[in-house]
């Protein structure tokens, strides 16, 4: 009987430290939503009587109320497509060997492997300073498209290797197994059941890889991206500008008006995430679907 009684009173001191803590747990979390409503709300009140299709076509100006923001949509996109064509084969081609083709471990396979986890967690302005000293420096690529983009690559490659190693690990062994017993090659058996099995999680990890890319601001600063540049680039040897650069240029300037073109242009870069991300979901439903 007293044994009985004990074991309520510490069920029930359980259960309260249960809910406390559920009550803890969910007070942060509102701190957090509450604070990205009223960002978010600020944003669009300052932003969206700017947001047309004049301002995003527009050339950049030193007047607020003339200024677009298309080289700064250009120079992005151009940026990204460059790191994407460089870090995606790249990373994937890494993941396969180290997942795949890597069976016998040995401490320079687990040094590497260490490395990349460290890397995908390295603060960016580091990998600004190594794009300056490399690739601007020492490369002579200068202040130029294929510099920013070289060096966003080696930003998101860690990221892409184990975001792909994991996706390869979900993957049953029974597929590659069942494919080697039909008379398949290792490497056939990767690219025809491995690999599309896999695809939701690349994809996804990719797709991520590149929204966070294409917010970031401290290494392109490194490597020379210039906060104002008249036109697009054109090529990979051209100077050039990116959104977060410009919002944080036209946050920092005096002049009224900055203020609120730097709001919409927030707006507009929280847009192209929200597209990145909806491809991402899509890309892996679609996936699923087809398996």
């Amino acid at each position: 009987m007293i044994v009985d009684i004990a074991a309520r009173k510490r069920l029930a001191r359980r259960k309260r430290a249960d809910r406390i803590f559920q009550t803890l747990c969910f007070f942060a979390a509102s701190i957090g939503v509450l604070i990205l409503v009223l960002f978010l709300y600020k944003i669009l009140v300052d932003g969206m009587g700017r947001l047309s299709l004049t301002f995003i076509r527009s050339s950049l100006s030193s007047r607020p109320g003339k200024t677009g923001i298309w080289p700064a949509i250009a120079g992005s996109a151009y940026v990204m497509a460059l790191t994407t064509a460089i870090a995606v084969p790249t990373g994937i081609a890494a993941a396969i060997y180290l997942e795949e083709f890597n069976t016998r471990k040995s401490r320079l396979s687990e040094f590497i492997q260490l490395n990349i986890a460290n890397l995908a967690g390295v603060p960016s302005i580091v990998y600004g300073m190594l794009g300056l000293a490399v690739f601007v420096r020492w490369l002579s690529f200068r202040e130029s498209v294929l510099s920013g983009a070289l060096t966003m690559s080696l930003l998101i490659l860690p990221m892409v290797i184990i975001v792909t190693q994991e996706a390869l690990r979900a993957v049953p062994k029974g597929y590659r197994d069942g494919s080697l017993a039909l008379g398949s090659t290792y490497w056939q058996a990767i690219f025809h059941q491995v690999l599309p099995s896999a695809a939701p999680g690349i994809f996804t990890g990719i797709i991520l890889s590149i929204s966070r890319a294409i917010g970031e601001t401290a290494p392109l600063i490194v490597v020379g991206a210039a906060a104002y540049v008249a036109g697009a680039p054109q090529r990979v040897s051209d100077h050039y500008t990116v959104l977060p650069i410009k919002i944080f240029d036209w946050a920092g300037d005096a002049k009224e008006g900055f203020n609120q073109v730097a709001a919409t242009a927030i707006l507009v870069l929280m847009i192209a995430l929200l597209v990145l991300n909806s491809a991402a979901i899509y890309l892996r439903a679609r996936s699923r679907l087809r398996r």
